[in-house]
């Protein structure tokens, strides 16, 4: 039991962690003028993505995972190293240009852009055989949530959080990294 509430525990934590990209890109979005139901739609839109796009990784991951063993397995931390890295990066950078509208297509795009890095997390916990229901839970939801609390308080702080909370996602990703390859 302990051992299940542990993984659950260290899911939710990664969930977390790759929810803050969409927490932070919502700030910013949290600007335009967007009623309940446009954030509600985001927000859905943003967990559904969370769902497939880890889903196809761990698919990747299991079978990277039958084929090499325990290389992958290091391959695996290195993903997760190479992406907090990566994220921590991105938090720190000026660059507001990737802004786009959250409708249509651009909801799309932006759902895609701030998903990108749960496939990644996806192959490694495929390549650890995680139980595939309760990682997707856990993402699904977190982003969900996530994207709605960053679009909701985007209204009101104007964004001063956002490159803070993707350093933040990131640096949890780094130490989850770091835990698979030692």
């Amino acid at each position: 039991m302990e051992a299940l509430l542990g993984g659950i525990l260290t899911l939710m934590l990664m969930a977390f962690a790759l929810g803050m990209d969409a927490f932070s890109v919502g700030l910013g979005m949290g600007m335009f003028r967007l009623s309940k139901r446009q954030i509600l739609k985001i927000g859905v839109t943003i967990g559904i993505f969370h769902v497939w796009m880890p889903l196809a990784g761990m698919i990747a991951g299991r079978f990277l995972s039958e084929q090499f063993g325990t290389v992958a397995g290091y391959i695996g931390g290195l993903l997760l190293i190479l992406l907090g890295v990566q994220m921590i990066w991105s938090g720190f950078k000026d660059d507001e240009s990737s802004l786009v509208k959250p409708m249509g297509k651009g909801l799309l795009l932006f759902a895609l852009s701030v998903s990108l890095d749960s496939f990644s997390v996806g192959l490694t916990l495929g390549i650890y055989g995680a139980k595939t229901l309760l990682v997707l839970v856990c993402f699904g939801f977190a982003a969900t949530v996530l994207t709605w609390c960053g679009l909701l308080l985007g209204r009101r702080v104007q964004g001063w959080i956002g490159p803070y909370s993707e350093a933040l996602g990131g640096s949890i990703l780094l130490a989850f990294g770091l835990k698979l390859l030692l």
